[in-house]
């Protein structure tokens, strides 16, 4: 049993608030946990997660209005950085994390895309792509009931 693994049957799940975190570029293994959750392993598993590979980062701002709202949570699995297929995933874009719906586009380039309608996508071009990097998918929702 690991370290992430009760003898419950739960499995813990890190969560971040990687706020103050943003636009350093630093890894989320040199951040502090906010909290610890637990979660049932039969179920995240049956979900096909890595749990080894799951962390919780808290939404900031409002740019996925509709689909995350600010000061709600995510489980990321950060196992799975292909953006293939498309989703919502934890990205790392010129040193700022962002949490953003991906999707691949003709010629390799790919569209960041807020889910309020608010914001404009972004084209990341091919050329552009050394300053793009997927952290996670994100996997889960834990938000507030309005």
């Amino acid at each position: 049993m690991s370290e992430r693994q009760a003898s419950t049957g739960l499995s813990l799940v890190a969560m971040y608030d990687i706020e103050a975190a943003a636009g350093d570029g630093r890894s989320l293994e040199r951040e502090e946990v906010e909290s610890t959750l637990y979660f049932p392993t039969e179920q995240l598993a049956a979900q096909g997660l890595d749990l080894a590979q799951m962390v919780g980062v808290k939404v900031r701002g409002d740019s996925m209005d509709g689909t995350l709202a600010d000061g709600d949570w995510v489980l990321v699995d950060r196992s799975s950085r292909d953006p293939h297929p498309e989703g919502v995933f934890l990205l790392l874009v010129h040193g700022e994390r962002r949490i953003k719906r991906v999707q691949r586009v003709a010629g390799g380039a790919w569209l960041l895309i807020s889910d309020n309608p608010r914001y404009e996508k972004e084209l990341i071009k091919p050329l552009d792509m050394k300053d793009v990097e997927i952290l996670g998918r994100c996997e889960i929702w834990i938000g507030w009931v309005s």
